[in-house]
Parts: C-alpha cells; sequence; structure tokens
C-alpha cells in the first residue's frame, strides 16, 4: 500500500516557528513530525510514501530525499502555483494512485494502529475510511457522528459551541480507494471534509469512520506543540527516541558532556555533541537538542531547545521554545510560552516575558523587557552605542551587514556631500568592517578619506587639519579581544556627544536612510603624509633639546599593535635608543592573561638592559603601562598619580581632569602645586570634552583609559605619554623609582556587585534619599564623603553591563574595607528586595 504524506502546510498558527520551516519539519523530541510519521508508516509496512509539497519545498526533500535512510522511498509532488486544497493535491497525483492508499496529514503525532484501520476499511468494503478520535474538547476539529456499525451520518467542520453534537473528531488519516478521486475536479482548490466527504455522504457511497485508541495530538498551536513533546516525552505517546536511554527517563546522544554537578529529574531528553555546565539545574520535561551549550547556574524549567541552542550563566528558561541557533546570554528570563524564533539573541539579563513571540533572527539587547510580540524590525534593545562608541563580537554582533547599515545611519545624519575620515587597527576584521562602513556612508552620499591602518592617536591629530565632519575607527575592542570597537569622532577629533549617538541611533532603528543618486555616490581618497602631520605636531609640544641630551634608553611592547610602525621613528629623530618588543604586525592581538606574560617580559628586559624607563602599549595607541628602572610596573591609580605628580611639577598652577572614581591622591599632589582638579563622568568623551573646554588644563584621563595631552589633540595618546615622560624625567633629574615613592599613600579599593538594569535607577535613587545631601557629590553614580574630604565611597552604575561598582578610598585602610563590606551588603540588600517585591508583584 501507498501511502500520501500531507506536507504542503506552513503552519501559520505555529510561526514564529515555522517562518522558515514547514510545518512537518518541526521537530519533536528532536526530530521533524515527519519523521515520526515515516516511522510509524514504515512500523505497519507502508514503505512507498508520497509526499505533497507547497511551502519550503526543499526543506523536506533535503532531510529525507529518496528516504532510504528512513527504511521508505520517498518521492514527492510539488504544489508550483498554487494550494490545491487537500484533496486537490492527491487529485493531481492521481495515476499514482491505483489502488487502496493511505493519506495521513503531516502536522500530528499519533501511535495509531494503521494496520487495524486498513484491516477494518477492508472488512467493510469501504470507499473511504475516516480514522477518528476522541476528543475532549472538539471545537477545533471536524466532528463526525457514525452508526453501531461505524458507518458515517453526519459530520460538521470546525463547530460552534452550540454545534457540538459529539466528541467524535476526524483526525486527518484516511484510507481511500482510488474511484473517489473521480468526484473531484483537475486542478482546483478542494478540501476532503468540505468538498469530497459531504458529497460521497449524499451519493450514499459506503464512508466508515474508524475510531482509535492509542495517542493523537493535531500540532496545530504553539500551546499543542509544548504538549505533544511533553506527552511524548512521558510515554503517553509510543514514538522512536534518537538517543540512549542512560537511565529510566533520561536519553542522552553521544558525545554530550554533564558536569557531574548537574542536577536533572527525569524524565528529560538531551541530543548529541552538548555541554551542560556546573550546577545547572534541569527540571522534568526538559527538552534540549543537538549541540546545544548551557552555561553554569542556568536554571532549565521544561524548555524546548532546538539545535545550536546557547545558554548562558544562571539563565532562567521555563517552559518556553527555542528555535534552531537561538543564543540567551547570561541571566535573561524567558517566560512560560514564550517562544524565540531562529537565529535570534536574547542578551545578558534582557526579559521575555509570558507567552511572548519573538520571530526569527532578532536581536533582543542587553537588559531590555519584551512584552509584546517582536515581529518587524531586528533588534529590541535599550541602544546602539555604550560607554565608548559601538561594540559587539566580532563578526557576529559587528558584521558586514551591520556595518553597512550602521554606515548608512551615521551618514543619513550629515548633510549630503559630507566628508568623513575611516581609520582602522591593522587587523583584518577591522578592514572587513571598515570597508562595509564606507559601503554604506557612501551609499547615502558621504564622501570618504580613508586612513586605513593608523593608530587611532594620529586619526584624531590630523582629522581638524583634514576639513572633515567627523571619522570613524574601526579597532579591536582594548579589554576584549574578541570584540570589535566602532568610535565615532566629531570635527576636532573628541568622540562624539551623547545627542548626535542618539540621532545615529534613531536612523539605525528606524531605517531612515537616506539614498543617493548614482551621481551623488559618495567618493574615496586616500590622504598623505599623516604620519608627517601628527609629527610636527609632536615635535612642537615637546622641549627637544632635553629629551636629546637625555640619551635615554626605552623599551617599549606594543603588542603586535600598529603603533609599533609609528612611535619608533618619532623616538629615532629625538636620539632615543629605544627597544622594541612585538611590533610584529601579523601577530593577533594578546587576551588579558598574555598580556600579563608579556608585561613580565617586559619587566625583565627593562632590568636587564638597565634602560630609564619601559611601556607597554594598548588600545591601538591610546593606553599604557610604565615600567620603572627595576622592572616594576605602574599602572592603574598609581600610573594616574605618577602622571598628575611629573606634569604638576613641570607645570605648577595647572589644572588635570581625571574621572570620577580616581584616587584621591591626584587632589593631594594638586594641593602641594597649586594646582586643580576637575572630576568628569567616567567616560572618553566626558574626559575629553572636559580637556577641551577648561584653560589650563596640562594633563587628562586616567592610568585605565589614557592620558590626554589638550594642546597635542583631544585625544588619549600612549605615545606621547612616553615622550613627555622622557622629557620630564630628564628635565626634573628623577627616575621613575624615584617619583614613585614621593606619591600620596591612598588606600583605593573597589568591588563589583550585580545589579539588573531595572533597579539601577531606584538603587541610585536610595542612596540619594538616605544620605545627607551636604555629604554627596553626583557627578557620575553617588558619591558619599564621610571627613576629612579624602574618604568617600563612590556607587557607580555600570554603562554597559548589569552591575555597579563600589569604590572606597581613604589613608586609612581599615575604613576602606569597612566601608566596602558595608556598601557592598547595602547594595546586595536592596537588590535582593527589589526582586522579592516583584516576584511578589508577579504572584499576585
Amino acid at each position: 500500500m501507498r501511502a500520501v504524506l500531507m506536507a504542503g502546510g506552513s503552519g501559520t498558527r505555529l510561526r514564529p516557528l515555522t517562518c522558515d520551516l514547514p510545518k512537518p519539519m518541526v521537530p519533536i523530541l528532536n526530530r521533524p513530525i515527519a519523521e515520526h510519521i515515516v516511522n510509524l508508516l514504515r512500523q505497519h509496512d507502508i514503505t512507498e510514501i508520497i509526499a505533497t509539497l507547497h511551502y519550503l519545498p526543499d526543506v523536506m526533500r533535503d532531510y529525507f530525499q529518496d528516504g532510504s535512510d528512513f527504511g521508505v522511498q520517498m518521492t514527492y509532488a510539488v504544489e508550483e502555483d498554487q494550494p490545491l486544497g487537500t484533496a486537490g493535491c492527491v487529485k493531481n497525483i492521481a495515476e499514482l494512485l491505483d489502488s487502496t492508499f493511505l493519506v495521513i496529514s503531516g502536522d500530528s503525532i499519533t501511535d495509531f494502529d494503521l494496520t487495524a484501520a486498513i484491516q477494518f476499511h477492508k472488512a467493510k468494503k469501504s470507499k473511504a475510511t475516516l480514522v477518528l478520535a476522541k476528543v475532549p474538547n472538539p471545537i477545533e476539529f471536524g466532528v463526525v457522528i457514525t452508526s453501531p456499525q461505524g458507518r458515517i451520518r453526519r459530520f460538521l467542520e470546525k463547530p460552534s459551541t452550540s454545534e457540538i453534537f459529539s466528541d467524535t473528531v476526524n483526525t486527518g488519516t484516511y484510507i481511500l480507494e482510488p474511484e473517489v478521486l473521480d468526484y473531484l475536479p483537475a486542478n482546483q482548490e478542494c478540501d476532503f471534509s468540505k468538498d469530497l466527504f459531504p458529497l460521497l455522504l449524499e451519493k450514499d457511497e459506503p464512508m466508515y469512520g474508524y475510531v482509535a485508541s492509542g495517542y493523537w495530538c493535531d500540532v496545530g498551536h504553539l500551546e499543542a506543540y509544548r504538549e505533544a513533546q511533553y506527552d511524548a516525552l512521558a510515554g503517553k505517546v509510543r514514538l522512536e527516541f534518537p538517543y540512549e536511554e542512560r537511565s529510566p527517563g533520561m536519553w542522552v546522544g553521544q558525545n554530550t558532556y554533564l558536569d557531574p554537578s548537574v542536577k536533572i529529574e527525569a524524565p528529560v531528553l538531551i541530543g548529541h555533541n552538548c555541554r551542560i555546565g556546573p550546577r545547572v539545574q534541569i527540571e522534568p520535561g526538559t527538552i534540549i537538542g543537538d549541540n546545544v551549550t548551557i552555561g553554569a547556574d542556568a536554571d532549565l524549567k521544561r524548555p524546548i531547545l532546538w539545535n545550536g541552542v546557547i545558554v548562558g550563566e544562571e539563565a532562567h528558561l521555563h517552559a518556553c521554545v527555542t528555535a534552531r541557533g537561538v543564543r540567551v546570554d547570561r541571566r535573561a528570563h524567558i517566560g512560560e510560552g514564550a517562544v524565540v524564533g531562529s537565529l535570534s539573541s536574547v542578551g545578558e539579563e534582557a526579559q521575555i516575558n509570558t507567552s511572548v513571540r519573538v520571530w526569527p533572527s532578532k536581536k533582543i539587547e542587553s537588559g531590555a523587557t519584551l512584552n509584546i510580540n517582536l515581529i518587524w524590525g531586528n533588534t529590541a534593545q535599550r541602544n546602539l552605542f555604550g560607554q565608548r562608541g559601538v561594540s559587539g563580537l566580532a563578526n557576529v554582533d559587528i558584521s558586514p551587514e551591520f556595518a553597512v547599515k550602521l554606515g548608512a545611519a551615521y551618514g543619513s545624519t550629515l548633510k549630503p556631500g559630507s566628508q568623513v575620515t575611516v581609520s582602522r587597527d591593522q587587523r583584518g576584521i577591522s578592514r572587513m568592517v571598515s570597508r562595509s562602513l564606507i559601503s554604506g556612508l557612501m551609499s547615502v552620499g558621504t564622501n570618504i578619506l580613508n586612513l586605513e591602518a593608523t593608530a587611532i592617536p594620529l586619526t584624531r591629530s590630523v582629522i581638524p587639519t583634514l576639513s572633515v565632519v567627523g571619522g570613524i575607527h574601526v579597532r579591536v575592542h582594548p579589554d576584549r579581544p574578541d570584540y570589535l570597537l566602532i568610535e565615532f569622532f566629531d570635527s576636532e577629533g573628541i568622540n562624539i556627544s551623547k545627542a548626535r549617538e542618539k540621532k545615529i541611533e534613531g536612523a539605525y532603528f528606524k531605517e531612515d536612510f537616506r539614498r543617493a543618486q548614482i551621481h551623488e555616490i559618495g567618493t574615496m581618497a586616500y590622504p598623505s603624509q599623516i604620519i608627517e602631520l601628527y609629527s610636527q605636531g609632536f615635535e612642537k609640544n615637546l622641549n627637544l633639546e632635553a629629551i636629546k641630551s637625555s640619551r635615554a634608553k626605552v623599551v617599549i611592547d606594543y603588542m603586535y599593535a600598529v603603533s609599533g610602525a609609528v612611535l619608533p621613528q618619532l623616538l629615532a629623530k629625538f636620539g632615543c635608543d629605544a627597544v622594541v618588543l612585538n611590533a610584529s604586525l601579523n601577530q593577533m592581538a594578546p587576551n588579558l592573561d598574555d598580556r600579563e606574560t608579556l608585561l613580565t617580559q617586559l619587566g625583565h628586559v627593562v632590568e636587564a638592559l638597565k634602560a630609564s624607563v619601559g611601556a607597554q602599549v594598548s588600545g591601538n595607541g591610546e593606553q599604557l603601562i610604565m615600567v620603572d628602572e627595576s622592572g616594576n610596573s605602574i599602572r592603574d591609580e598609581m600610573l594616574t598619580a605618577l602622571m598628575v605628580n611629573m606634569m604638576l611639577t613641570s607645570q605648577p598652577r595647572g589644572t588635570v581632569v581625571v574621572p570620577v572614581h580616581a584616587s584621591s591622591a591626584v587632589e593631594q599632589i594638586a594641593r602641594r602645586h597649586d594646582g586643580k582638579v576637575i572630576r568628569t563622568k567616567n567616560n572618553p568623551t566626558a574626559l575629553m570634552e572636559a580637556c577641551h573646554t577648561n584653560p589650563n588644563v596640562v594633563l587628562g584621563g586616567s592610568g585605565e583609559m589614557g592620558f590626554i595631552f589638550p594642546q597635542l589633540h583631544p585625544g588619549f595618546d600612549a605615545m606621547f605619554c612616553i615622550a613627555k615622560v622622557i622629557e620630564m624625567l630628564t628635565m626634573q633629574e628623577r627616575s621613575l623609582a624615584q617619583i614613585r615613592v614621593e606619591l600620596p599613600r591612598v588606600c583605593h579599593k573597589s568591588h563589583t556587585v550585580r545589579c539588573p538594569w531595572r533597579v539601577k535607577g531606584s538603587l541610585m535613587r536610595h542612596l540619594v534619599e538616605t544620605h545627607p545631601a551636604d555629604l554627596l557629590e553626583l557627578v557620575d553614580g553617588v558619591k558619599i564623603f564621610d571627613p576629612p574630604q579624602d574618604n568617600w565611597v563612590l556607587i557607580l552604575p555600570d554603562a554597559g553591563e548589569p552591575l555597579v561598582h563600589i569604590f572606597a578610598n581613604s589613608t586609612d585602610r581599615d575604613w576602606v574595607e569597612r566601608k566596602l563590606r558595608e556598601y557592598r551588603n547595602k547594595v546586595h540588600a536592596f537588590v535582593e528586595e527589589q526582586e522579592a517585591l516583584e516576584a511578589i508583584a508577579i504572584l499576585s
């Protein structure tokens, strides 16, 4: 006997799971529904199968091919122009059906005894036998009444509540004689239930209903899809499981690793090649596809995870469905009944509420809360720009297609014909992304000056000389070697303002792009003598005689960055003996552990060569760590204090600009030199703007972000900083180690605490309301003073992560330790209280 597998439906009520997948290919127990049907047919010795296809036909054909891998013979009939309906598509292949045949729906899960149904059909000499099932709620189905002998007397397709006259329904499985197809017109849309069966009833053809025992579920909507999965896992339907049963109710695929601390309650299904991290909790009913990764401490309460899903640490997934390739980041929550379409990503601490549906290839930004279905557009997010520019995983978040759109968005905020610079570091990924940005910019009529691979201080210094309205720089993120960072500059070389960022975000999210006509497409040029222009400013702002007379020996580790091609040329002009380490441009950027190893090596080289100073340059020429003549590193707060000390010694009564969290050693040094300290928000743009707008600023920045010398250009510049240090050491006749001894003794410590995005604002308000106003400073975060003036605690929300940073500063170490504990406990308690209140609100 042959079977016709009805596989043409698009499954509109299963959206967003069926946007890129035909309904019969939606997985149950990690295998397509259609595969379970094929297995059922094979079990009953039905091995010749004709599949009727319409929606995305290649998906099913590619999966089953000729059927030999599944023990059957598969052929396909594709409805090319328009769907012909359940009966019309069978009529279309009538020449292949010359004996009794079975029609079965491609979107139901069942373990019916088909052999018994076929025997019933033959015993009754029926022309058409409908396989029926008893269901508690028949409203969604065709209701059927039969005589005691099983002959169909009456039926009604999907009745209203008042029309229900039976609990016996049509399951979409039929056993038919080929002559019934003669009643159907050719090449016309028609349906078995609406057209053929009423006609057979009218003609009094022998038509019977076989009430089958066993399981049947029409996977017609998302709730039914989940229930079918849970029923299959619980053994309510006899299906072939694709994996070995390692213990009762626990099926696990090959090459899957479960950390010993994982807690699993059966029944659970876990696919091939999965990685389940420490302390993950997996509750009964959970179904995990092949090639799935689950991070530590994740909580899985009956989710259905398709193949290739990635779940981050401490994520919570409750009775939801995540389709193929979905990424769920750390501490994200997906509520019961929610569905996330294939290749979508859910950001850190994002929340998708109950029953929300996310269509394929969408992005839920970190910290976002999604209360409504996400269908149009690509992203549900808070913003595009972070603490400094636009950043994300290289070639995942920051991809060529993303960069084209970002370039078009930026260019659309400028006047037609505007000119901007584009520069990058030497990495291949940065080259690719910068080219995509250029394409987007040119498409909206923006002209490009392509500076190519350039250290970022050079870009900032030459922008004011090139008659451009701004610039873009692409580089590997200085803190994360797997991330890219795209920064935008204004006409002065300063990072663009928040207002400008919002304009670009608005154009990006609304896709409000100007489209240039062919003759308006932007042009591209390659400026020359960039290094010469930078060198002129370099020389103008240094005491060259002091540097030349120093005969300083300097060891510089460039960590394979493009600045290694610039600074040695400049230092050679001034007679400095520069020993260069790791200047190759072909090596990958080192990770944090490798940086520490290279820093240790640098210290040994400085000490062995008896060099005056060593420096490790990072951030594509922006940041640095100094090494004194003994090989000891000077970084972070100590480097900030050291640079402030040297600059104010050289230029007393000067002004220095530092971020809000910098150590109070800065103020103590300024008081010694009758200097002034300006504190700004903890972001690069705020520091640059303050250095640019305040008079008499001699230095800006910090050991973490880098140092600004406003007379040279408005950005951070590690290369100029090294030359300036050589100059100052010579003129002040001191060594780095001697200056280090002179620095004030201040204890400055920090601690980072988890704080959900939704709690940050209320936490800051709580801190302001519970402390005297005259002891508060609100430059950035909440700074609480405890006289004398150098004692303070700063609670600073992180701009890009669901965290707050607690800084404590004092000359008294015990005070610092006590205050760190006190405010750490305060933040913990407040967060727990807010989360408890939210939980109560949800339950009520």
